[in-house]
């Protein structure tokens, strides 16, 4: 075990308190603006979609509208397919991803599903390039009810209505080296505990629900994305990011037990993404492409196989 001493804010074996989240918010600083890239490009998608605020965020002096792209011809007789990006707001082809499905490809399912995509939902991290909103707390553990992050909240009020009707969510995340480097000594140091390091792995893989695993699923998403960029390979462990292997390319983590983005509703089939984006071998166009890859797949193999 490594002690996070070293990690600029906290007390060594001691949570954070008010003080040293007011310490670390201090230093968090906007370096890109949601609404210029963001919610400009979703305005060019008005002719063609429907768009939608399902809520807002205030923090201190600024207002983040949340906004969500759906089919225009909507027909609650047909299959719901969700795609979110930006839980982590530093994960930016998770955000750049949906919107590039949405301009080249949203239309391609009218009639046979409604295509319902929320590219960025925490737009303040998205501008601080930060996995955390103000608070210090992390969207991405707490998509429930009684939510602690007014993100995952918002989001879960919106999805509600549609638990048992989403066919298919994929949800686009990022591993980057500054996971290593500093979102992960940051929690360490939030909670008072122990840092680990751990390994990033080289390439893009996916995370299934081990309580209701759906290999062929994401073997087909897999299949897709190997064509655009490579996949990562496990590690001396036979492991990605310390969780065993569902399949070369998948692992299995407790999805809806840690309340991630990717259980929200009850979909059949759910996947979450993850990218590379500091490998050599991928450029930031290629990570997007990735992603966009993976939603077609994923949307196509749940129509072909239905519910």
């Amino acid at each position: 075990m490594t002690s996070q001493a070293f990690y600029p804010i906290g007390t060594p074996g001691q949570p954070w308190g008010e003080a040293e989240r007011a310490a670390w918010l201090g230093k968090q600083v906007k370096h890109r603006s949601y609404a210029d890239d963001v919610l400009s490009v979703i305005d060019q998608l008005r002719e063609d979609f429907d768009v939608i605020e399902y809520g807002a965020l205030d923090y201190g002096t600024e207002h983040f509208p949340l906004i969500a792209v759906r089919s225009r011809h909507w027909r609650d007789e047909l299959p719901v397919v969700l795609v979110t990006g930006g839980v982590h707001g530093y994960e930016t082809s998770g955000v750049h991803g949906a919107l590039q499905f949405l301009r080249q490809h949203g239309q391609d399912y009218a009639g046979r599903a409604n295509v319902l995509a929320v590219p960025c939902v925490s737009p303040w991290a998205y501008e601080r390039i930060h996995r955390w909103n103000p608070s210090a707390i992390d969207p991405n553990r707490n998509f429930r009810k009684d939510s602690p992050s007014g993100e995952a909240a918002a989001l879960v009020n919106m999805l509600e209505p549609l638990r048992d009707s989403v066919l298919m969510h994929i949800d686009l995340h990022e591993t980057t080296d500054s996971d290593e480097s500093e979102f992960r000594p940051a929690v360490a140091a939030r909670d008072g505990k122990d840092f680990e390091p751990g390994e990033i792995p080289d390439g893009f893989y996916l995370v299934d629900d081990d309580g209701q695993p759906q290999p062929a699923f994401q073997q087909a998403v897999i299949e897709a994305v190997a064509k655009v960029t490579h996949i990562a390979e496990a590690d001396s462990r036979g492991e990605i990011i310390g969780s065993p292997l569902l399949i070369p390319g998948v692992i299995k983590f407790p999805v809806k037990q840690w309340s991630l983005c990717a259980a929200i509703t009850n979909a059949r089939y759910a996947t979450t993404t993850e990218v590379y984006p500091d490998s050599p071998r991928a450029t930031p166009q290629q990570c997007n492409d990735a992603q966009v890859a993976a939603i077609r797949a994923a949307i196509d193999y749940a129509l072909a196989h239905g519910g």
